[in-house]
């Protein structure tokens, strides 16, 4: 979303550099080989002490000035819908369950995968992609309905594991602490009002369920109950995604739009 607004002109690299510090202090980024070393610049394969503006220069030599090209993924295993065949871009969003796709399809471009390394450090590293076609995602209509469903669902869930934990729990001060958690990153102003909205819900349901699942986790369930429990997150959760991929694809279409 950032990386968009940026290419569209709605904010300065300073902004995209000032959110990313929400996510971590440091932001090392380095080239997953030496042939995408070689073509952006980056280091590699130890030297990871790129500046973060690196990233933006790769992403920007990437796109150009298309921020249609800009593309999230949110993988997980039995759900890598938007990705490339196997290969090492894929099988690293994989593992952390995100990545950035930025070119054309039918085109060379590149794949970027953080992945945190303590608490203070996020590591970028950049994979030389072809990109594959686009998914096919939720309207925001639909994801919109999703989350109203979604939250009702979680809900339940999140009764279903008080009413079957034997340990002192408290959801509510759990659930405090999640919703500040996921609300203190900011996002750009020119964020539609309906994906601010969506964007909103499942940041919403996403803290009600990992608050259901570290519950079930303190909580002694039985391994019968710890799996009805999971048999009812595991939907939500794909739920979230698709609402935040549905989201996210509208802001980078409407950044877009006004670029040209």
């Amino acid at each position: 979303m950032w990386a968009s607004a940026w290419l569209a002109g709605n904010c300065a690299p300073d902004d995209v550099l000032d959110a990313m510090q929400e996510w971590a202090p440091m932001h090392l980024v380095g080239a997953a080989d030496p042939v995408i070393a070689h073509r952006t610049g980056l280091p590699w394969p130890d030297a990871r002490d790129a500046e973060t503006m690196s990233a933006l220069k790769t992403v920007r030599e990437a796109a150009g000035h298309d921020g249609s090209a800009l593309r999230l993924v949110l993988p997980v295993p039995g759900d890598v819908r938007g990705l490339p065949p196997a290969g090492p871009f894929t099988a690293a969003a994989i593992t952390t369950g995100e990545g950035l796709l930025v070119g054309n399809p039918g085109t060379e471009g590149v794949g970027l995968v953080p992945v945190r390394s303590g608490p203070d450090v996020l590591c970028w590293t950049i994979f030389g992609v072809d990109i594959p076609p686009r998914a096919e995602e939720l309207g925001l209509g639909e994801a919109e309905f999703a989350m109203r469903t979604a939250m009702r669902d979680a809900a339940d869930a999140m009764a279903a594991v008080q009413r079957v934990g034997t340990t002192e729990f408290d959801p509510r001060a759990a659930l405090e602490e999640q919703f500040a958690e996921n609300a203190r990153h900011k996002l750009p102003d020119a964020v539609p009002t309906r994906a601010l909205r969506i964007l909103e819900s499942a940041d919403r349901v996403d803290a009600i369920l990992a608050v259901a699942q570290r519950g079930s986790t303190a909580t002694a369930l039985t391994a019968a109950g710890a799996d009805n429990i999971d048999g009812l997150l595991r939907p939500l959760y794909a739920a979230v995604r698709s609402a935040r991929l549905a989201a996210i694809e509208s802001c980078v279409r409407t950044a877009t739009r006004e670029l040209g």
